[in-house]
């Protein structure tokens, strides 16, 4: 008995929810409990499990199309119930909440090599390659099918793929603009460009970095600012004098994503990184030593856990300082590192807001760097490198193999003051609590 996917209603007030991507493939098998595919709201990102096992057997509605909440949007079944209609999934399908029969839209069609056939016919003879509802959506967005580029079994143009041309003819930009909006998780859509034609550029996205050309008829010399200087000279003195020693952990972050996206239910989503600030403070309040530094003839142990974020500005870098971590929540961290950052980016911090961090954290996440190692920042013994958000495969306690999200922590430790075993207590700790952050109750 085929079982409809419906989209899920999140909260008293939601009444739509957009489909963001699908994590499954049509033809997939899909074990209940398991993330299904990711929509969002006025509100919240999330991701939608699977209410019960069984293959994938059509896509109703795809990436970037708005969806009434309890309305199907796909079905789950058996292998013999592959290559059924919609109308007949939808009569066949268990009892749901939500409207009884199947939306009118016609489904995304199921690979015949998932079927046991041969291959997807072409839509017309002669015609491109593609699905009833790409075929539909292409004609109600005026998107030529030729011109769009496939990503479909036998170069099939999918629902997904006239979208992003729709929007790729929307907005004109250069491949620069492109990236860095892509790197940085900006829409490029609403931006005014300043290059020909209302074209964006690099510059109309903010702090614009000037591209050096790739050469040059003679040598440039480039004086060194104050600020870069000062960056040269704190590194090179923490590098060469604390004996730095580096410990490696990937984490599944979940759990993480699931507490960020309730947190977020209820007002502006906290970023990833006030909850990584809160979770290492937790860390350090159970292993002080992290929160101490050398200086020649005593160690010193600071009174307050004040976490350092690394933000990257034109001409160098800089750590705004959230104080006194241990005793504030996400979402009251949240609240002051915001605006720290914005002034970061801006260039407006104070002296008194970016030195003196006892810990810090730098996360090259955004820029898809999977891991790294970080030099640490004075007069902190200790600094915290993080990586991507990647999902991978993962083998579990009994031997099954699961999807999960995943990401690499590195700490970088001073060895005059912090051994071994006790960074790798504080990362296991640290680990521990971003997968299952109940631990913090115990």
């Amino acid at each position: 008995m085929a079982t409809a996917v419906i989209m899920p209603k999140a909260g008293m007030s939601m009444e739509t929810g957009t489909v963001v991507r699908w994590l499954k493939k049509v033809g997939d098998q899909v074990t209940s409990g398991e993330p299904l595919l990711e929509i969002t709201t006025d509100k919240v990102d999330m991701e939608v499990e699977a209410e019960a096992s069984g293959i994938l057997l059509c896509i109703l509605k795809d990436h970037g199309e708005e969806v009434p909440v309890t309305e199907p949007i796909g079905y789950l079944g058996t292998l013999a119930e592959m290559g059924k209609s919609s109308a007949e999934l939808a009569s066949s399908s268990a009892s749901r909440p939500g409207p009884a029969s199947a939306p009118a839209l016609v489904a995304e069609p199921v690979p015949a090599a998932a079927a046991g056939g041969g291959q997807i016919p072409s839509a017309a003879p002669g015609s491109v390659r593609s699905t009833p509802a790409a075929r539909r959506l292409a004609g109600e967005l005026q998107v030529d099918l030729a011109q769009v580029s496939p990503t479909g079994p036998n170069g099939e143009v999918r629902l997904r793929d006239v979208t992003a041309a729709a929007q790729k003819a929307r907005v004109r930009a250069s491949p620069l603009a492109r990236r860095v909006a892509e790197l940085e998780g900006k829409e490029l859509a609403g931006v005014a460009g300043s290059g020909p034609g209302g074209r964006i550029l690099r510059a109309d996205l903010g702090q614009p970095a000037p591209v050096p050309p790739l050469f040059s008829p003679a040598e440039v010399r480039t004086p060194v600012s104050g600020k870069r200087k000062v960056i040269a000279e704190r590194l090179s003195q923490s590098k060469f004098t604390a004996p730095h020693y580096y410990l490696r952990v990937a984490v599944e972050v979940d759990n993480l994503l699931a507490a960020r996206a309730a947190v977020g239910a209820a007002g502006p989503k906290p970023s990833l990184n006030a909850f990584l600030l809160k979770y290492a403070a937790e860390a350090i309040k159970r292993h002080p030593t992290l929160n101490t530094a050398w200086e020649g003839d005593a160690i010193v142990s600071h009174p307050t856990i004040d976490i350092g974020l690394a933000v990257a500005q034109q001409d160098g870098l800089i750590t705004p300082v959230v104080r006194d971590c241990g005793s504030k929540g996400v979402l009251a961290i949240e609240a002051e590192l915001k605006p720290l950052v914005e002034k970061a980016l801006s260039g407006k911090l104070l002296p008194a807001e970016y030195s003196g961090a006892t810990f810090t954290i730098s996360n090259l996440g955004s820029f898809g760097v999977d891991e790294f190692t970080a030099i640490i920042n004075p007069p902190g013994s200790a600094i915290l490198a993080v990586g991507a958000i990647r999902k991978e495969p993962v083998v579990d306690a009994d031997g099954a193999v699961a999807v999960r999200s995943r990401m690499r922590l590195t700490l970088s430790c001073d060895h005059r003051v912090i051994d071994g075993a006790v960074g790798g207590r504080f990362l296991r700790f640290l680990a521990d609590v971003i997968e299952d952050p109940s631990r913090l109750l115990l």
